[in-house]
């Protein structure tokens, strides 16, 4: 998959999440990454995804002029999955909720105990 069509996945999803969530967003921004480097993937897991930023429930009445958060989406393990386009297309989607929940404070823990793991 091109990286042109792996980013039209990655802002479909964006487009379908519910208003709550783009209401509730701040200061966050998604980026389309070839694979993870060594600084974010130190054990070389092959993540599919990563958020890097201060989470929404950590956020003080001092945060203010911080840089954005991020959300990485990584195409090339998202495309080693070798999944059909439809497949892909929620594997993404997937991905992308499971970042957003630890901008919003909720950690693999808990992930995993709800089956978004």
């Amino acid at each position: 998959m091109k990286r042109s069509e792996f980013e039209a996945l990655v802002a479909d999803a964006i487009d379908r999440l519910p208003d709550w969530v783009h209401t509730a967003l701040e200061n966050i921004e998604v980026h389309v990454q070839e694979e993870a480097d060594e600084y974010q993937d130190p054990d070389g897991e092959g993540l599919l995804g990563l958020y890097l930023g201060i989470p929404l429930p950590e956020r003080g009445a001092d945060y203010s002029a911080e840089l954005p958060d991020v959300i990485y989406l990584f195409r090339r393990p998202h495309a080693e999955l070798g999944l059909p386009p439809d497949e892909l297309r929620v594997e993404v989607e997937r991905t992308l909720i499971h970042e957003i929940a630890h901008y919003f404070g909720i950690d693999d823990d808990h992930l995993d105990e709800i089956g978004w793991g």
